[in-house]
């Protein structure tokens, strides 16, 4: 991974679509994602001043442990409920959800890190671009947007050093 050039000085939010990253963790490596070490990572020495997990909830509660489990790393988790419609169909989609909040918080941050390589974020960067604002992007090479990672001010490949920020079982 090449030497990454930030500012000491910025103050940054993190904004992790967990689904996201989830499923390509899962889907490419067979791992899970190992949250500290990316937000760590992305921060450097800068200051953080919050980091969103946006995350999902489903009947049998089977994820809560996980929530605690981000909580208890500085995480704050917005929690959705998953949808179910007739057919089996299941949803629970968080995009407008952390675009809103990265368009809340901008003004009074210098960077946005958006941890999710969803296309569907490309409106919401140069978006925040135009307001002055740097907005990295966080993912894996293989499944993130094209045009999210020429979006970017920075694109960041997990897949560059998997070993460093996913947990293999």
């Amino acid at each position: 991974m090449k030497k990454r050039v930030i500012h000491k000085a910025q103050r940054v939010m993190v904004f992790i679509d967990v689904q996201n990253l989830y499923h390509s963790a899962k889907n490419l490596y067979g791992a899970k994602v190992n949250f500290k070490a990316i937000v760590d990572y992305v921060v450097g020495k800068r200051s953080l001043i919050r980091t969103f997990a946006y995350v999902v909830k489903t009947k049998t509660g089977e994820e809560k442990p996980f929530f605690e489990a981000l909580t208890k790393l500085g995480i704050e988790t917005r929690v959705k409920e998953l949808k179910e419609y007739y057919g089996g169909l299941k949803k629970a989609d968080w995009d407008v959800g952390i675009a809103v909040d990265a368009i809340r918080t901008a003004p009074s941050v210098d960077a946005i890190i958006l941890a999710s390589g969803d296309g569907d974020f490309c409106p919401l960067v140069e978006y925040l671009k135009n307001q002055g604002k740097r907005v990295e992007i966080i993912a894996f090479n293989r499944s993130a947007s094209s045009e999210l990672k020429k979006l970017a001010d920075e694109f960041i490949d997990i897949e560059a050093d998997p070993k460093k920020f996913l947990l293999f079982e």
